[in-house]
């Protein structure tokens, strides 16, 4: 099976045991051992020990409902029937909240949430998503039989690099990988039995995807391993940068011409807030591009309910769309994901609700379009204060963001601070994390545990919070962050913080 997904898309005959000894290596992050101490100072703090703080604020995850965001009430409430089919008859509820219910209900076996799905998910809920993909690209088709449902799209990630892995040293498989990456991206690689090849994102560019970066980057791995894929997020995770067409097309243009194929992370798709930018998807450009592209260029696109607006994270349910995908392939991949049996089906369910939500008329439809511009208000004006606030403080900017949930500023510390790291042989933001969250019980992500960044120290910080919680947040990373800072640098501007804070 694993020989003959390489000779279809291109990729050298597979090595077992050499897969086998590499998949056994663990690397320890950084985020583990700074989620322990929060939740070690938290049990501190239920046992009355004293701290200058009342709780721990984590804006380190992109997990928007631990951090106090409400959930789609449209998508509660139809889950909650579905659960307990007797609501169906309780007119308290919406009207389509019950209609929708009772279709879902109709399309799982025994109509019951609790039975098994097929493997690559419901036939029906994979039509939704066709139907949705082809309302977002507008003209170019989509079919159910090229959706796979997965128990979230990070599963959907791994199992398709699995299937890359192959080859021996040289020829061992890789996968050009963004830096700065999401933190999971490099521990998954790694234990799949591949091997990272780091093309730099452009900070100055506010984090841009640069053509001859990723030439110099194809151009290192040689002697070292064969790269077989370039991996984009797009929304950037962690960087906010959302890529234009022009940017978009280069990409493509480069992937056919080195023979590698598209992973795209598009997950933060519909939380594009960036003055002049809208989401544009790469299965709508690459369709633009002639038959030699759109018919040859391989392309997996990966979408989740664990996405901004949703932020369904703990339901487990993402799809991911194949492309020019041999049948073989595809195949495989199904059968793959029979070892998962089947993803949850109430997250296949909500999938469904996601790319299906309420229509004009509909009796929910005004309640969710409310909840809806909430959500996506709250976090481009948090994006935007954010930012300038970080951009006040001396020894931090920040890029603004133009979509997704994070954002990721460059965080210059004094040298001292720097040897002090050295000597404990710590990255020096993991020390300032650490720090933070002892002083002032912020709970923020260090940026070296998102991939190399040319030598600089960086932070990310979740935007997609209830305002007050990051107007929580702020004064205190200010007041740890002034108290840190050796005022020399920047003398002047950390007096006027002082007296605004």
């Amino acid at each position: 099976m694993q020989e003959e997904f390489n000779r279809r898309v291109h990729f050298p005959r597979f090595a077992a045991s050499s897969s086998y000894l590499r998949v056994r290596r663990i690397r320890v992050s950084p985020h583990t051992g700074l989620q322990s101490l929060a939740e070690h100072i938290t049990q501190e703090i239920a046992q009355g020990v004293q701290k200058p703080f009342k709780e721990v604020i984590d804006v380190s995850s992109g997990d928007p409902h631990k951090a106090g965001m409400k959930p789609i009430s449209f998508v509660r409430q139809v889950l909650a029937v579905c659960l307990h089919p007797e609501l169906l008859m309780n007119k308290t509820l919406p009207l389509e909240v019950r209609l929708r219910a009772q279709r879902l209900l109709e399309v799982c076996d025994g109509e019951s949430v609790g039975s098994y799905t097929n493997s690559s998910g419901l036939p029906h809920v994979k039509q939704s998503i066709a139907e949705f993909i082809m309302r977002r690209d507008v003209g170019v088709p989509s079919y159910a039989k090229d959706i796979f449902i997965s128990a979230g799209s990070q599963r959907a990630l791994v199992l398709i690099v699995k299937l890359l892995a192959s080859g021996q040293g040289e020829t061992w498989t890789g996968v050009l990988t963004p830096m700065p990456c999401p933190y999971t991206l490099p521990t998954l690689l790694d234990e799949a039995g591949v091997t990272l090849v780091p093309y730099q994102l452009m900070e100055e560019q506010g984090w841009a995807v640069d053509l001859d970066e990723l030439h110099r980057a194809l151009k290192t791995a040689q002697g070292r391993c064969s790269p077989k894929a370039i991996y984009i997020s797009n929304p950037g995770n962690p960087t906010g940068h959302v890529q234009d067409w022009k940017s978009i097309e280069e990409v493509i243009q480069f992937a056919a011409a080195e023979r590698l194929l598209l992973l795209v992370d598009e997950v933060y798709q519909d939380s594009v807030y960036g003055k002049g930018r809208d989401f544009i998807s790469y299965k709508r450009v690459l369709s633009e591009m002639g038959k030699e592209y759109s018919e040859t260029v391989e392309l997996v696109s990966l979408h989740s309910i664990s996405s901004a607006l949703m932020g369904e994270c703990g339901l487990r349910a993402g799809y991911m769309e194949l492309l020019n995908m041999d049948p073989e392939v595809m195949h495989l991949v199904d059968t793959m994901l029979c070892t998962d049996i089947s993803t949850p089906v109430t997250g296949q369910l909500a999938l469904d609700l996601m790319v299906n939500p309420p229509k004009p008329g509909d009796s929910s439809y005004d309640t969710y379009t409310q909840e809806i511009v909430f959500t996506r208000t709250t976090l481009s004006q948090n994006a935007q204060r954010a930012q300038e606030f970080l951009n006040d403080l001396p020894g931090m900017s920040s890029q603004p963001a133009m979509g997704g949930i994070y954002l990721f500023p460059r965080l210059d510390v004094p040298s001292k601070f720097l040897e002090q790291a050295k000597i404990l042989e710590v990255e020096a933001d993991v020390l300032y994390c650490q720090m933070l969250l002892e002083e002032e019980g912020v709970f923020l992500g260090a940026g070296s545990q998102y991939g190399e960044t040319a030598g600089n120290h960086h932070l990310r910080l979740c935007i997609l919070v209830p305002p007050d919680t990051l107007e929580q947040v702020l004064p205190r990373l200010a007041s740890f962050h002034l108290r840190l800072v050796d005022t020399n640098l920047h003398p002047d501007k950390s007096a006027g913080m002082r007296e605004i804070l």
